[in-house]
């Protein structure tokens, strides 16, 4: 019995052996060196299965079925490796593998492009994937980086201020708009590689995120890529050129290790008409390792830069000039001189501390300081006309409005042969006033913000046991931030007169009642001048849970915000309401998240997140016209955010596929606008705020994402966002003007005026394109070489629509009676939110890398919009044609004065690196 017994398990494990168990060893050494590489991440593709290498470079991996399988082979720094193997209950030695330093750029073009089109914001266009720049293999993510980003196209229909960056831990959205200033650390590619990106509501262990997830930035001088690198770039699309080099030591046997960063990015031109560039970047960071548990890190970055913008324009601008055509700019003595220029210079300081408490507990203490400036430059004319080539008086449309065709030919024949601010005019103008003994009818001012930024805190990770780990945070915040004007060049001129000169009396026109009728100059603040202050206090905890067939998690936030203006300016319009302390508004706020991941099998999971936010006002959501007075927003809320995705997840050794369906309610949101209006309350004009409050979103669609693996060097690739973004209620409008004779006659009462509801629900976002697609595939070839294209379509793509015109104002006159002509099939087709065109952009992209004598070459270059498709990317309705009289009337013509304004996206563009590193 016993020989049967013992027969019979030797045959079992035998079985097993041959068909349930395979043994896959091997050892991963640096190709260059041939020593062994400690910590490579050995995985066995779609199972659970991994190892990291020993010290000696050695893997073992057990227990598995048989059958063909990817084995990946990861470490940053390196270029992963996918090594298709085949198994047969038996142990497979791999013998000596080699990892080749990352020598490839890893599509670095979407980490430049995004963060430096990031300078210039004002369209909100260009910030909508600053989470997702090299931080995920999430194949959908990478294509709306990669391929969704150049058409303005914005994950879920979200404002990026959803998702939450960091740089060590620390918070780096800003608190006036919510939204990274990406400029702040621009052009520092090398030494921001190493990110930790969580999509959508899924956990990160540094904070609470947003609803696109968080991404936080890890600039340790120990944990950078030791060596030394040169890089070379040439581009069409922001700047020229650019020209950057990185040190980084590693840890050295002191126990200090350095890393340094520079870089300079310069153009006379980008993509658009006179978009000059240049910026400088300068990085530092010094680790000193105090013991084995316990190290502190110094991190300094500067990144000065300034930008010439360009303008959005009527259609009718667009086909006199071109899509690149740019109103803000003039020759000067020969020169391209942009007036609108962006200027960003916030250094910002950071101190780290690294305390492993033990094996399982750490705690990171972070103190950062950030202040400067952020300067945006124009024309101010308070006595002389408006000096835009294309200001609609100088169109034809405005003549042929007249039915006077000479006007209209001279007028285009102007703006086709110039169609540019003209600066002489403007300093001859200047002179010619201070002859006759009058001020200034020009200058050239800039709108500034200072920023002075303390940010403190501390967070917790622990390891409870092998399935649960706790984080924690607690956070301080607090921001002084100095807003005014202030006159860069008098253009040719003595001095400027310190008025508005829309103020009905002498004391409405004062923009500063202790300073009346001041002459300012060169260096002076003028117009504005106040401060924001605001505090913000918050915690959050997290629990997660891992097992083998379930992963789930559950974290919640609170916080304290407190906003107050202090005015430094008695303005004349506001003069009880404008100097001194506001009313402190305070907002206590809290979420709640949770999630699952259930694993059906290694190769199928579901995945669920949920999440209940309430979130303060921004700083620049709170006073409705914080430069002129300390008046806050009518019935100011929090936002409340309901929010829920659930994902199929299939991962095969060919296939990796990933569904996400998912739905976003936002209530209570408000929206402030400033802008010139025609017809507000009959045939009245005034300068006017909008504010939008109790605004409702939906916000919901499909993400697919697909990849296949055909070859171990051809890889197809697909991706695909369906989405519907819509108001969802009929949001609260009113609007605030200065109290003067224009706005009494339109109805305004101390200068605010109530509209009511305004009939918004289910008109679209302007989100930019609500659905996307796109197809391509990627060639890496063995020898280091690799090239990639794609195809993407976008449709669905709305304009920005008025609220004003879909309010009671769109139909009634001086007297609040609706028009007599009023008829409510021809309003119907005016209020038509426009659709754009479909379009579809070719793609291409490629590389090579090098090894000769030690030195690691690579070569980058992609080309965007290859066949040079011209389409809109976004626009607004104006608000000159507020009522149904003057809209019908405007849009009867062939020509529409007031049409809507558009963006155009950039044609074919291309971007080229290279890059030495040793």
């Amino acid at each position: 019995m016993k020989k049967i017994v013992m027969a019979t398990c030797l045959l079992l494990a035998s079985f097993i052996e041959v068909n349930g168990q395979s043994i896959v060893t091997g050892i991963v050494l640096e190709n260059n060196s041939k020593k062994p590489i400690k910590g490579v991440l050995v995985t066995l593709k779609s199972t659970a299965i991994s190892q990291t290498t020993d010290l000696k470079g050695n893997f073992i991996l057990k227990n598995f079925q048989n059958g063909k399988a990817i084995l990946e082979l990861k470490l940053v720094g390196y270029e992963t490796q996918n090594i298709p193997i085949e198994l047969f209950g038996e142990t497979l030695d791999l013998g000596k593998i080699f990892l080749y330093k990352e020598v490839v750029e890893n599509q670095d073009l979407s980490l430049i492009t995004l963060t430096d089109d990031e300078l210039n914001d004002d369209a909100s266009s260009a910030d909508n994937i600053s989470g997702l720049l090299q931080a995920s293999k999430d194949i959908f993510l990478r294509t709306a980086a990669y391929e969704f980003s150049s058409s303005f196209f914005k994950i879920k229909g979200l404002d990026s201020g959803n998702g939450k960056v960091l740089i060590n831990g620390i918070e780096m959205n800003k608190i006036y708009d919510g939204r990274a200033q990406w400029g702040n650390w621009g052009g520092l590619n090398d030494v921001l590689r190493n990110q930790e990106f969580r999509n959508g509501l899924t956990p990160s262990d540094v904070t609470f995120g947003g609803l696109l997830g968080a991404t936080n930035m890890n600039t340790r001088a120990s944990e950078q890529r030791p060596g030394l690198r040169f890089s070379y770039s040439s581009s069409n699309r922001s700047y020229q050129h650019r020209m950057m080099a990185t040190y980084s030591s590693g840890m050295l046997k002191n126990n200090w290790a350095f890393t340094f960063s520079g870089s300079r990015r310069v153009g006379n031109e980008g993509f658009n008409d006179a978009t000059s560039y240049n910026a400088y970047s300068f990085f530092a960071s010094i680790e000193k390792k105090l013991n084995d548990k316990s190290s502190i890190n110094c991190t300094g970055i500067f990144t000065p830069n300034r930008r010439g913008k360009s303008s959005p324009n009527t259609q009718e601008v667009y086909d006199l000039k071109g899509i690149k055509y740019n109103d803000y700019w003039g020759f000067l003595n020969g020169n391209k001189i942009n007036s609108r220029i962006k200027e960003v210079s916030e250094p910002i300081l950071m101190l780290n501390h690294y305390w492993n408490l033990s094996e399982k507990t750490s705690i990171n203490t972070n103190v950062a300081y950030q202040f400067g400036k952020i300067g945006n430059s124009r024309i101010d004319y308070n006595g002389g006309a408006n000096p835009s080539a294309a200001y609609y008086q100088k169109l034809p449309s405005y003549f042929l409005r007249y039915d006077d065709f000479g006007g209209a030919y001279d007028a285009e024949n102007n703006f086709i042969n110039d169609g540019q601010i003209n600066w002489n005019q403007i300093f001859d103008a200047n002179r010619t006033n201070n002859d006759s003994g009058l001020e200034n009818a020009y200058i050239l001012y800039e709108d500034r913000n200072d920023d002075n930024q303390f940010t403190i805190n501390s967070i917790l990770n622990t390891e409870v046991n092998n399935h649960i780990s706790v984080n924690g945070k607690v956070e301080y915040k607090q921001l002084r931030s100095h807003n005014f004007a202030t006159v860069i060049d008098v253009l040719g001129g003595d001095g400027y007169l310190d008025i508005d000169p829309f103020g009905a009396t002498e004391e409405e026109k004062q923009n500063d009642l202790l300073n009346p009728n001041r002459i300012v100059g060169e260096g002076d603040i003028f117009k504005y001048n106040f401060n924001l202050n605001t505090t913000i206090i918050a915690a959050f905890t997290q629990v997660q849970f891992r097992y083998n067939k379930t992963d789930f998690y559950a974290a919640l936030n609170v916080s304290s915000t407190t906003h107050q203006r202090e005015g430094l300016y008695k303005n004349g319009s506001f003069s009880e309401n404008s100097l001194g302390m506001s009313e402190l508004q305070k907002f206590m706020n809290y979420g709640f998240k949770t999630g699952v991941t259930y694993k059906i099998t290694g190769r199928h999971l579901i995945d669920i997140n949920a999440a209940y936010i309430t979130t303060a006002p921004t700083t620049r959501n709170t006073f409705s016209n914080s430069r002129e007075n300390n008046n806050v927003v009518l019935d100011l809320q929090s936002e409340k955010t309901l929010s829920t995705d659930i994902s199929y997840v299939f991962r095969s050794p060919i296939i990796t596929s990933k569904v996400t369906a998912y739905y976003t309610s936002i209530k209570d949101a408000t929206e402030i606008s400033f802008y010139f209006a025609d017809g507000v309350g009959g045939d009245n004009t005034a300068f006017v705020q909008e504010i939008l409050s109790g605004i409702s979103k939906k916000h919901l669609g499909l993400e697919v994402g697909l990849e296949a693996q055909v070859t171990s060097t051809l890889n197809l690739k697909g991706a695909a966002a369906i989405g519907q973004f819509t108001y969802d209620n009929n949001p609260n409008l009113y609007l605030t003007t200065e109290a003067d004779t224009e706005s009494l006659s339109a109805g305004f009462v101390n200068g605010f005026k109530d509209f009511g509801t305004t009939n918004l629900q289910n008109y679209k976002l302007a989100a930019g394109p609500q659905n996307a697609y796109s197809v391509g595939f990627e060639y890496r070839d063995p020898s280091y070489w690799w090239g990639g294209a794609t195809l993407n379509f976008f449709s669905n793509t709305f304009i920005d629509i008025s609220p004003l015109n879909r309010s009671r104002n769109f139909y009634t006159d001086d007297d609040g009676l609706p028009f007599l002509e009023y008829d409510n099939e021809v309003a119907k087709e005016l209020l038509i939110q426009e659709k754009f065109d479909d379009y579809s952009v070719v793609n291409l992209v490629g590389g090579k890398s090098f090894l000769i004598n030690g030195y690691y070459i690579s070569v980058f270059a992609t080309v965007n919009n290859l066949l040079n498709k011209t389409y809109k990317s976004g626009g607004f309705e104006q608000g000159r044609n507020a009522n149904y009289r003057q809209l019908l009337e405007d849009k009867s013509l062939d020509k529409p004065v007031f049409g809507n304004k558009y963006w155009y996206g950039r044609g074919a563009t291309y971007f080229m690196n290279v890059s030495v590193s040793f």
